[in-house]
């Protein structure tokens, strides 16, 4: 993929799933504990995500944090909206923020019985 079309390729995987996650290697083969972190806690929760893998392309690692002017990858989206990297979902995760941001957002999950 080109460099000029990144952006609009984030734009529509962003505004065309209702969760996404922009992470090092993919859901079943986390490439970094912070990735790995973030998809333990949307499977846990039973959140249907697409996962996109930014090691595949180095200009789609570059333009997604370019996309949010966010540093760092993991980068979590919901229902078109940055929600943040991996120390944010995870303090949101903790304290039931998540499930409620979720909730109101539309986007139906299965939380797992403990």
């Amino acid at each position: 993929m080109s460099a000029e079309n990144i952006p609009n390729w984030i734009d529509q995987q962003v505004k065309s799933n209702d969760v996404v996650l922009f992470m090092k290697g993919t859901r079943s083969f986390p490439q970094c504990g912070f990735s790995g972190r973030l998809t333990q806690i949307l499977d846990y929760l039973g959140v249907s995500f697409k996962d996109v893998n930014v090691l595949d392309d180095m200009a789609l690692r570059d333009g997604i944090k370019a996309y949010t002017n966010w540093p760092t990858i993991p980068q979590l989206y919901v229902k078109g909206e940055f929600v943040g990297g991996c120390d944010i979902v995870s303090e949101m995760f903790q304290s039931g923020e998540l499930e409620q941001h979720l909730t109101e957002r539309g986007v139906s999950f299965s939380k797992a019985m403990a």
